[in-house]
């Protein structure tokens, strides 16, 4: 059907450039635009209530209309909209922050530095790794591992480290000294009769060999989220991040944990570093840090770095990085409010509370016709859509068959992500468990739906 002359849908076509949308089709099909929002629900024009599966994108913790954050932030706006903090000035809010973020590292933690996204962040991160390298004499140590399928952003470099082909192609990208090692998905990457135990040994000799390559001299540090998320929530093996960082610690390679998506409760601990055993250098945050109401991302740096920061500033005249809206009022107050509902709510009990239903719910889901595998942890998870159970063939990339189940459960009133034909699920952390059956028995119509366009269309054989 086509777009209303002057109606919302068709100004939008004209002038909004989507992220992650097919612009080649989007004029025919329009935008499905949201009104508003109310607990973990959202609202399109028509007043059609949708559960916000994915919490926006994977952000939106405590759900569409907390009033303490809203009134947090007008506070915030009457004392003081907006102030920086370039040379040397700054304001309460910064300060209160980045002390309470401090104290919450698994990690002995020294500075803070503010920005405005998870892409900002982990851009930071690779500047910051490649400056106190040049100060303390090693400057050939510049390489930075990623993975296949990781998600760090879409900034230059981080669009670079990620390790997904759409980012990169006609992007001319990846940049210099960015490595990509194995993807830990064991579903999909491990050899017949492979534990997982086996499969993480080998991705571990695969990434030592990588840095014996490369030079360990030339390397200088890893980054990994703890679930690569938009690689379709990828939950670690057994032993693998154990593995891991004894390679890294052999050679002296720092580890960058990108807690974009799992920090803040998400993975029934307040880091998904505690849920998995990891022993990052540093960290990178931001989504839940204010629950998406305002955008703040933060890397929180280790100790050590202090000095390097203090004598580059001695060899150039000062820091020399930073954003207009690094700090800003309007971001700290926020997220300074967040962290206090998190607390107050007990946010990581709330999780651990709910999360063995939704799991159940969601590992039930293994024995529907459609689905090869479902993976999770806390309040994330996935599930991958197959043409062939036994052998795990998938489809076609061109059937589409991840957006038709998209499609199918945003019309059971239930939104979701398709990452291929994987179906993702990252509910806001106040859901009730009520709430929780609910989403699942409208994902389930809507995987049943979508079984028989499959079946249907002869898309299994296609």
């Amino acid at each position: 059907m086509p777009l209303l002359p002057n109606s919302l849908e068709a100004r939008d076509v004209a002038s909004v450039l989507h992220p992650y949308t097919n612009m080649a089709s989007f004029p025919q099909a329009g935008p499905f635009l949201i009104d508003r929002g109310e607990g973990v629900y959202v609202f399109d024009r028509e007043g059609n209530g949708y559960i916000e599966g994915m919490a926006g994108l994977w952000c939106t913790s405590l759900g569409f209309n907390e009033k303490e954050l809203i009134e947090a932030a007008t506070a915030q706006l009457h004392k003081l909209p907006f102030y920086h903090v370039f040379g040397g000035k700054g304001h309460e809010g910064a300060i209160e922050l980045a002390e309470k973020l401090k104290a919450m590292m698994p990690f002995k933690a020294g500075k803070v530095s503010f920005c405005g996204s998870g892409s900002e962040a982990n851009d930071t991160q690779l500047k910051l790794v490649w400056y106190y390298n040049n100060i303390t004499g090693r400057p050939k140590k510049k390489k930075v591992i990623s993975r296949i399928k990781a998600y760090h952003g879409v900034t230059v470099a981080t669009a670079s480290l990620t390790g997904l082909p759409h980012l990169h192609a006609d992007w001319d990208l990846p940049i210099a000294n960015i490595l990509h090692t194995d993807c830990p998905h064991y579903y999909r990457f491990a050899n017949d009769g492979e534990s997982e135990a086996e499969f993480s040994t080998r991705l571990a000799k695969n990434l030592d060999e990588m840095i014996q390559r490369e030079g360990p001299d030339t390397i200088a540090a890893f980054i990994a989220e703890p679930i690569m998320g938009a690689a379709g929530v990828l939950v670690p093996p057994a032993d693998y991040f154990e593995k891991i960082q004894s390679v890294l610690d052999k050679y002296d390679i720092l580890f960058i944990d990108d807690e974009v998506i799992t920090g803040f409760g998400r993975t029934g601990n307040m880091f998904g570093a505690e849920t998995f055993g990891l022993r990052p250098t540093s960290m990178s945050l931001a989504k839940a840090l204010s629950s998406a109401y305002v955008p703040i991302g933060a890397v929180i740096l280790p100790e050590f770095m202090d000095a390097a920061i203090a004598e580059g500033s001695r060899r150039n005249g000062n820091f020399g990085h930073g954003f207009t809206y690094t700090g800003h009022p309007l971001g700290c107050a926020v997220a300074l409010k967040t962290l206090e509902l998190y607390e107050r709510m007990d946010i990581v009990g709330r999780v651990r509370r709910v999360m063995p239903l939704f799991q159940k719910r969601l590992k039930n889901l293994a024995a529907h016709p459609l689905v090869g595998e479902t993976r999770g942890v806390g309040l994330i998870g996935a599930l991958e859509l197959v043409a062939d159970k036994p052998t795990k063939r998938a489809f076609k990339p061109a059937q589409g068959i991840g957006l038709m189940g998209q499609k199918w459960a945003q019309a059971n009133g239930l939104i979701v992500r398709a990452i291929g034909d994987t179906l993702a699920l990252c509910p806001p952390l106040i859901i009730t468990e009520e709430e929780i059956d609910l989403m699942f028995d409208r994902l389930e119509r809507g995987l049943n739906e979508t079984d028989g366009q499959v079946t249907r269309e002869g898309l299994r054989s296609a």
